[in-house]
């Protein structure tokens, strides 16, 4: 049977990608001894800076927690033209720390550059995060500019590095819906780029938020998928969301993405669709936990007691 490793995230100790939702206040250090204190055996990078952005040191971190680096998430704003070159620019410093990283540690998988659209930074994109309608969608012009972007920051870590790029589709982004995703596969070269799958995102940008959404999902793109991030999301808040026209960053602080096991994601089902496939590889845990929302080691802890439960 191929093996399934389970890491988690800066993320779920509450440093996000976005400005003003992170602010837990934990350092690199703690939530690496947190990280490692409950179970995971792999980290993706966080935001630049986050971590010791010196490789040596990186891996030293790293190793002595008996860590591994599995990759990080860069957000380019690919529908502009005029952000493709400092986007390359950006997402090659950090591959190059990546790759150093994964040579000096000798680690058997490599690391995957998780390139982005610029999240939450569309107002009307973010204010509808969770119930895009089609006239939301990018025009043809913009779309051939998000999927040239992609091709070519791909093709620059590529060259560069040799490592592998996926797309990561997120909701307040303009790859958010699975029609949109399709879409974008479509667009970019299955040779470049492929798809982290995030269970949670897909299942709150669905038209149904249930348990059907990430499987449906799963099965459509299948062959373009590389990676995974195990993420749950509570359909009760979703459906709130909705309802109440929060924006995104309201559905985040509200809980919309829960602690496994306590959304409608279903999870055994999906570790059964990676084990008939025989994956080989990791599922990366993410757990937005923000101020006054829990404790990120306790919610870490829970989070892998329950994929334990499932086998993984």
């Amino acid at each position: 049977m191929k093996t399934i490793r389970v890491g988690n995230a800066p993320c779920s100790w509450g440093t996000l990608e976005f400005e003003g939702l992170g602010g837990q206040g934990i350092g690199y250090a703690r939530m690496l001894d947190e990280l490692a204190g409950t179970g995971y055996a792999g980290s993706e990078l966080g935001d630049w800076g986050f971590m010791p952005t010196d490789p040596a040191t990186l891996e030293s971190e790293l190793r002595r927690r008996r860590l591994t680096l599995l990759g990080a998430f860069v957000p380019v704003a690919l529908a502009n033209r005029d952000s493709h070159a400092p986007g390359e620019t950006a997402v090659l410093r950090v591959a190059r720390l990546l790759a150093e990283v994964h040579q000096r540690s000798g680690a058997d998988t490599q690391p995957f550059l998780v390139l982005a659209d610029d999240n939450g930074s569309d107002p009307v994109r973010t204010a509808n995060a969770g119930r895009i309608t089609p006239s939301q969608t990018l025009d043809d012009a913009r779309w051939g500019a998000f999927a040239d972007g992609a091709n070519r920051i791909a093709g620059a870590v590529r060259r560069s590095t040799g490592l592998r790029t996926v797309f990561h589709h997120h909701c307040a982004g303009y790859i958010e819906t699975p029609d949109e995703i399709a879409t974008f596969l479509a667009r970019t070269d299955p040779a470049l780029v492929g798809l982290v799958f995030d269970t949670g995102h897909l299942t709150f940008a669905a038209p149904r938020t249930d348990r059907t959404a990430a499987l449906e999902a799963l099965d459509r793109f299948a062959d373009r998928i590389w990676y995974h991030h195990f993420k749950d999301c509570d359909p009760a808040i979703a459906l709130r969301s909705r309802s109440e026209g929060w924006d995104y960053f309201t559905s985040v602080r509200h809980g919309v993405f829960c602690e496994l096991g306590k959304g409608c994601v279903d999870f055994p089902a999906i570790v059964d669709w990676l084990r008939r496939r025989e994956y080989d590889g990791w599922v990366l845990v993410e757990q937005d936990v923000l101020p006054g929302m829990g404790s990120p080691r306790e919610s870490a802890q829970r989070n892998r007691d329950y994929l334990r439960s499932l086998g993984l």
